[in-house]
């Protein structure tokens, strides 16, 4: 089967049409896993995006105290704004939304959530540095978020953040997080209105997952990549479609409206920041990247320390994994009829190839992951060479891309850019 360009641009168009409908910027779903809490030691930070822009990519920016790597828009050329990256020094930021820290009758609505996380990201190398940015610039900025942060002394928080006030909320703090975990959603728990908000579903899912990981011993970079980033239960309504039996006909697929889920249509990224193992190593802090829809794409590393990003997460334009995410997302959710974009084909996510989608994203994936650790161990044990890094990661990420090239090749029109 062959999808052509226009019907992946004509499906990312609809995929971001959710968004604006219902009046959310940016209902991204975020965790926090401190050191002590996380499987390996290292902290661990993550971020299903979700926005309007289906076109998401990575860019490399020369910062006044520290080069970083950010996830940006791509018609954002000039990179003004950033919704999630790593520095030099460690220090990771990301953010969600939240609402019900604005002022409509202000017009606040964090319309500068964006660029003040590139101004920390080119200033800041701990906590203490955000912190203090943050009281350094109050008043200043329309802002709205949960900001989360972390360092390569082992710091992980968030910070509820308005225009004038913020609240600091620490994994190290025992009232705040008993267990070394934080999640948050579209909400602040600082509002002054406990009806504003949104994404109290998904806050309550991804709270039982991450308990039952924890209680597992199996908080790390597997579980956040397979398990939370691309999940598709509405607890709500009792739905699993991974689970549920598929109907005998194939004239009528099971369907399951992503609105709700952790895994939404209107997610267009994820990203998941492992902690530096020590402060003197800040060059093995790690920013994972999965571009596109998380069922629809694979997780590649990057490393600031590198100097540059793989060719496979940018481009002038779009990311080329960003392009087979959208292709592969077209054609999961098939039916752009009024809001039918809304609902994700399950059975062809279960059965498309013979195996399904996920098992061929898991395949490619495993690679990158297994590759991965054991040149982490060597780098651990000797510290590389900024070109050998770069090197490592070029190589990863264009191996993932030709393997979901040949993957999903029925899916990708010759001569598009996915190709």
């Amino acid at each position: 089967m062959s999808i052509n360009r226009s019907r992946v641009l004509k499906s990312a168009c609809a995929l971001a049409g959710l968004a604006l409908l219902v009046g959310a910027a940016e209902p991204c779903t975020l965790a926090l896993v401190s050191a002590r809490a996380s499987a390996n030691g290292r902290a661990l930070m993550w971020k299903n995006r979700d926005t309007s822009d289906p076109n998401n990519k990575l860019m490399f920016f020369k910062g006044p105290k520290h080069d970083f790597v950010a996830l940006v828009i791509s018609e954002d050329l000039e990179g003004g704004e950033v919704w999630g990256g790593q520095n030099t020094a460690g220090f990771a930021v990301m953010n969600s939304q939240a609402d019900d820290l604005g002022d409509a009758v202000k017009k606040l609505d964090g319309a500068g959530n964006g660029a003040f996380m590139k101004l920390a990201l080119g200033e800041c190398a701990t906590v203490r540095d955000f912190e203090a940015l943050l009281v350094r610039e109050k008043g200043k900025w329309d802002l709205t978020a949960n900001f989360g942060v972390i360092d390569a002394e082992g710091g992980a928080c968030f910070f509820e953040t308005g225009r004038s006030s913020f609240e600091k909320f620490d994994t190290r703090d025992p009232r705040v997080a008993p267990f070394g975990t934080i999640v948050r959603t579209n909400f602040a728990f600082t509002s002054r209105d406990p009806m504003r908000g949104g994404g109290f579903d998904r806050f309550e899912r991804i709270t039982r997952l991450l308990d039952a990981a924890r209680a597992q011993g199996r908080l790390d970079l597997r579980f956040i990549l397979r398990q939370a980033s691309r999940d598709l239960v509405n607890d709500k309504i009792h739905s699993n479609p991974l689970a549920r039996p598929l109907p005998d006909d194939p004239a009528a697929p099971l369907y399951v409206h992503t609105s709700d889920t952790i895994n939404r249509n209107t997610s267009v990224s994820a990203i998941v920041f492992e902690g530096a193992p020590s402060r003197d190593r800040a060059d093995l802090a790690t920013m994972w990247v999965l571009l596109g829809q998380p069922v629809t794409g694979v997780a590649v590393p990057v490393w600031p320390a590198a100097g540059k990003i793989p060719a496979a997460t940018t481009g002038p334009k779009t990311a080329p994994l960003n392009d087979v995410a959208l292709a592969v997302a077209a054609y999961l959710y098939p039916d752009g009829r009024g809001r039918m974009w809304q609902y994700l084909d399950a059975t062809r996510l279960r059965t498309f190839g013979g195996e399904g989608v996920l098992p061929k994203l898991y395949r490619t994936e495993d690679r990158v992951l297994e590759r991965t650790a054991a040149k982490w161990s060597e780098w651990a044990a000797k510290k590389p060479a900024a070109a050998e890094m770069a090197d490592f990661q070029e190589s990863v990420a264009a191996e993932a891309l030709e393997a979901l090239r040949k993957e999903f090749a029925a899916l990708i029109k010759p001569g598009s850019p996915d190709r």
